[in-house]
């Protein structure tokens, strides 16, 4: 008959010992869960204001956009501003070479004194010596007058001839010509005669010259034509430019406004005036505020979204034309609402949604109607009453009937 060694039966039975011990752990725990419920954590339905919204990413766009153009060919010169510095109305942004139109303008210059002195030559010289004339040419008209009138008394006397007589009406008739033809002098001269008219008429030209040649010199330089942002820009210094060619494009300041896509299951949801809060992506910490001012009326079936504007009445200084930006448009507001988690919903877009409740430690399917529905919290109109709990529909192995023992996590996550 073989013995067992008293080393190896301490050894077996030390086994067997720890053995029992860990399979009467296990059947107590068992127990346990069995007689007190298996542990669950439970979130209580309270009454509390509840905010409903929507949230929908974008980016920051002006309503406007200006393209700056050069309206005539020429050389670039100087660029003093760079993409995405702020500028001012009439600050310069591109200088164009203007040698030849400046040379223009100084020529139209030259006309314009030109005419002008033509005029006060007219008003100064022409007028007076006109004057001047018609008197001598009245004054010798008279002398000759009275000198074929002693002709034709010498005449008919028998002192003269017929001839004398002939000289003396022609040289009269040629004096009163001559006056006529001051008189007409001294009207044109004046400043309702013609040559007046024709000179004031080059002097008018001579000064519409001058404004063109000003305004193409002008042209060589490209100005800001509002307060805004430079966002574009595709010239560089030495270029040759062409007219109508984009060589710039500005962001307008004063208005700022979000674009953003919002998925069409929410259309319904979306009103007029709604406000929201919006961040950029690259300042996420920080929030300002925005409302909705126009909503597509198509979907965008391509995406299966809607495209939402909001105005942003006081950006703040960081924001940047074409930022990407989220929103959180609030569709609605209710206080002394009854609040549970989201996630405890079940079939919550069927016409019968529901939640697991616990009473008398048991869990219970309980119908609910639901009111305003939020990303994280729903409202309930009816089916349980505030103070009761729910669990998550994520707990894992919780049916309904199961006796369990409630952990109270939180009013709502």
């Amino acid at each position: 008959m073989t013995t067992v060694p008293p080393v190896v039966s301490r050894r077996l039975a030390l086994k067997i010992g720890i053995a029992v011990v860990v399979v009467a752990c296990i059947a107590a725990y068992a127990l346990r869960n069995v007689l007190l419920g298996q542990p669950v954590d439970v979130y209580a339905a309270s009454v509390g204001e509840l905010l409903q919204t929507v949230v929908a990413s974008g980016r920051v766009m002006s309503p406007q956009r200006v393209e700056i153009a050069a309206e005539t060919t020429g050389r670039v010169l100087r660029i003093p501003v760079v993409e995405g510095q702020a500028v001012k109305r009439g600050q310069l942004l591109i200088e164009l070479d203007a040698a030849d139109d400046r040379a223009g303008v100084a020529q139209a210059a030259a006309a314009v004194a030109q005419a002008d002195a033509r005029v006060r030559q007219l008003r100064e010289v022409g007028l007076p010596s006109a004057r001047q004339s018609l008197v001598q040419a009245t004054a010798n008209a008279e002398q000759l007058k009275k000198q074929q009138e002693r002709m034709r008394d010498l005449q008919a006397k028998g002192f003269v001839g017929q001839a004398q007589l002939d000289d003396a009406i022609r040289n009269y008739d040629i004096a009163a010509s001559q006056v006529d033809t001051a008189r007409v002098q001294v009207r044109t001269n004046t400043p309702a005669g013609s040559d007046t008219a024709l000179a004031l008429a080059s002097l008018a030209q001579a000064r519409a010259n001058l404004l063109l040649a000003k305004v193409k010199l002008e042209q060589n330089s490209l100005l800001a034509p509002v307060d805004g942002i430079l966002i574009a820009r595709s010239v560089e210094v030495g270029d040759i430019v062409q007219a109508a060619r984009q060589l710039m494009v500005l962001a307008p300041q004063g208005v700022t406004q979000m674009v953003v896509q919002v998925d069409e299951k929410n259309f319904a949801k979306l009103a007029l005036g709604q406000r929201a809060l919006g961040s950029a992506d690259a300042f996420a910490g920080q929030r300002f505020d925005a409302s909705v001012t126009y909503i597509n009326p198509g979907i965008d079936a391509t995406r299966g979204s809607v495209e939402v504007k909001l105005l942003v009445p006081r950006p703040p200084a960081y924001l940047r034309q074409d930022m990407t930006v989220s929103v959180d448009i609030e569709t609605a507001r209710r206080a002394g609402a009854l609040i549970v988690p989201t996630g405890a919903v079940r079939d919550m877009s069927s016409a019968t949604p529901w939640v697991m409740v616990v009473r008398d430690k048991r869990t219970v399917r309980q119908a609910v109607t639901l009111g305003l529905r939020g990303d994280s919290r729903s409202e309930v109109l009816s089916g349980i009453e505030a103070g009761e709990v729910v669990v998550l529909a994520t707990a894992v192995g919780i049916g309904v009937g199961r006796h369990v023992r409630p952990h109270l996590v939180s009013v709502a996550p």
